[in-house]
């Protein structure tokens, strides 16, 4: 059998290292909401919305013909993200437009495709 070479050989627990993480760790609810934020936009077809959005703010007939998707699941897509506040959106008339919801987001998703592109 193989030794992990990455795999801790000692019993040495650092007190103050272990103490000061404690102190800084979230509740639980903060986890289970990041982690839904992550399960939200690891959907690939959320993540090409995202993507669209990211580059400039679009109704849901120009992300269907983007995105070659019918305009029904766009939107179904959309009120997901809308809901848990990713996207956001303006009425003009009859046309509803989308962004993404503010920095934080466009952060997000862009230092994630640095980061896939950069490991390539």
């Amino acid at each position: 059998m193989a030794r992990n070479e990455f795999a801790c050989d000692c019993n040495i627990i650092h007190e103050e290292a272990v103490k000061d993480v404690i102190k800084k760790m979230p509740d639980e609810d903060t986890f289970n909401r990041l982690a839904d934020l992550f399960k939200l936009i690891g959907d690939t077809t959320r993540c090409r919305i995202l993507f669209a959005l990211d580059k400039r703010e679009m109704c849901v007939c120009d992300l269907a013909n983007v995105l070659n998707m019918t305009k029904s699941s766009i939107s179904h897509q959309l009120a997901v993200l809308r809901r848990s506040g990713v996207v956001k959106c303006r009425k003009n008339g009859k046309e509803v437009y989308y962004t993404l919801d503010d920095d934080h987001i466009v952060r997000l998703f862009e230092i994630g495709l640095e980061h896939i592109n950069h490991k390539r």
